[in-house]
């Protein structure tokens, strides 16, 4: 007999649980008698409340959940980000800063400019030559007019938001307009088939709730797939030094003050702080080694960013254990967020992954139980290769700094550098990064985000190795010239970034 999958159990909030439950929702018309959805929520467990980052893709999430840029930028205190400023990580200088924007080099990839920038840099950074948005990004610009259409742009653009008021939009949006049934309640046990799946979980007031398909969302605890599974966890603390972070929620000075348009990572002597603009506030954290400093002196760093108001700020320490489940789909239970891994915050990757799993689990979402470990088989192959991908990518940052602190030095260990980056930076210096480096249709970062990075913190590419490819010096002047233009006509036009939210506030975007 086929066993159709009918009904969805997501267990846990926040973010990743109900990012997921809208997705599965919208996509197979929960509100109007699909698959049925269910959140349960536990009352007394708070989410960690700290991902504040996202990536572009968060603007194709909200839109195929059916909310309203305008809406979502008002009530989630929401801002633009155009990518991220990593200053002092070259070699701790005043001046020691490079750009991760989110706009690919001009022409890329039917051009790859780094070989021309190479050879005459004219003393400028690479971003800042290929690109305009470091440009709009250093003069506190938007990326978009208050007459763009909601979710277009003119730079390509990203979020800061509050994950706290963003968890109750998703919430309201997914049970009044989406049909999600949210559930109130502790889950007390974890109820099984002779087969291994669940059947359904027991909660302390509501009785057992059963389904098909149950999504595990339940923080760093792992309540299905970690302590009912037992799936292990990878520690990945190897390669990735930093487990703790001190985050704090620091006020504007006054109202008027200039929102920042990019995430900032300041290197520090044991790790780096975020600087993350919301409307009201902004979000700093000291993201550090417990290795390589202590909690008093990672606090004293803090102070000395923020300045003497932190004493009346409240301040969360949070603990981080980078790694990954070691399958995140075992039989009809599939684990998103923190319950199937975590890795610092640099880059923001956590939320991309509850996007991306959601996105697949909805996409491909099983029509009956016949067919289920086939298509956990493929999500498991696919997340692998996506967490090692950003292993590999954040690890990067850290193994070409110059800073010469034992934090920094340990990072440049090859002990602790993944064999397959190792690869690649033995081949990028000779041949710059492309497309024909990642050919997987499972990427996260692109050739040109390695570009960025690599360039930025002072890679070379020797270009003598391919002076008599170099057939396109007259079209890469072309692009250079093109990208110059684009800047000029981008600090005519747009807004600062302070004032566009505040026209989003009283007159809101045009609708698509």
């Amino acid at each position: 007999m086929v066993t159709p999958v009918q009904s969805v159990v997501v267990v846990g909030g926040g973010t990743a649980g109900w990012i997921t439950a809208a997705r599965i929702a919208a996509g197979h018309n929960t509100k109007s008698g699909g698959v049925r959805v269910t959140l349960i929520e536990s009352p007394s467990i708070p989410t960690i409340g700290v991902g504040e980052g996202t990536w572009p893709t968060m603007r194709n999430t909200l839109r195929k959940i059916g909310i309203a840029e305008t809406q979502f930028i008002r009530e989630c205190d929401a801002a633009f980000k155009q990518g991220a400023k990593f200053a002092r990580w070259v070699n701790g200088g005043a001046e020691d800063f490079y750009y991760h924007p989110l706009v690919l080099p001009q022409g890329f990839p039917k051009i790859n400019l780094a070989p021309y920038w190479h050879q005459d840099s004219s003393g400028r950074s690479f971003s800042s030559a290929v690109c305009f948005q470091e440009a709009v990004c250093e003069h506190g610009l938007a990326p978009k007019l208050i007459t763009t259409p909601e979710y277009a742009g003119v730079a390509n653009y990203a979020y800061h938001l509050n994950a706290g008021k963003f968890a109750e939009l998703l919430q309201r949006h997914c049970v009044e307009q989406l049909g999600v049934r949210h559930v109130l309640d502790d889950v007390t046990a974890v109820n099984a088939a002779p087969n291994g799946d669940i059947t359904s979980v027991a909660t302390a007031a509501n009785g057992a709730i059963g389904g098909e398909l149950f999504v595990d969302c339940t923080g760093f605890s792992a309540l299905l797939i970690g302590k009912h599974f037992g799936v292990p966890f990878i520690d990945r603390s190897d390669v990735l030094f930093v487990d703790n972070a001190l985050a704090v929620q620091v006020p504007y000075d006054d109202t008027d003050a200039p929102v920042a348009c990019h995430t900032i990572s300041t290197a520090q002597a044991a790790g780096w702080i975020w600087d993350i603009g919301l409307q009201s506030r902004r979000g700093v954290g000291y993201v550090y080694s417990s290795r390589h400093t202590d909690h008093e002196a990672a606090l004293s760093t803090l102070r000395e960013y923020v300045g003497p108001k932190l004493e009346a700020l409240s301040v969360r320490r949070i603990p981080i254990r980078s790694g990954h489940r070691r399958l995140f789909w075992q039989n009809n239970c599939v684990a998103v967020g923190l319950s199937g891994g975590f890795l610092e915050p640099l880059e923001a990757s956590a939320l991309v992954l509850v996007e991306l799993a959601a996105e697949m689990i909805t996409e491909q979402l099983p029509p009956c139980r016949e067919v289920m470990d086939v298509l956990a088989r493929r999500f498991n192959q696919t997340f692998a290769y996506r967490w090692d991908r950003i292993i590999d990518f954040l690890k990067l940052h850290y193994l070409l700094s110059q800073r010469d602190e034992p934090f920094w030095r340990d990072n440049r260990t090859a002990a602790s550098v993944p064999d397959g980056l190792q690869e690649q930076l033995q081949l990028w210096r000779y041949c710059p990064p492309g497309d024909h480096d990642f050919t997987s249709n499972k990427e996260v970062f692109p050739a040109a985000s390695y570009q960025y990075v690599l360039y930025g913190m002072g890679f070379r590419t020797e270009t003598r190795w391919h002076a008599h490819t170099m057939r396109q010096a007259d079209r890469a002047r072309e692009q250079f010239q093109q990208n110059d233009r684009v800047i000029q006509q981008a600090l005519a036009t747009l807004p600062k970034h302070r004032e566009l939210l505040r026209k989003v506030q009283q007159y809101g975007f045009q609708t698509v």
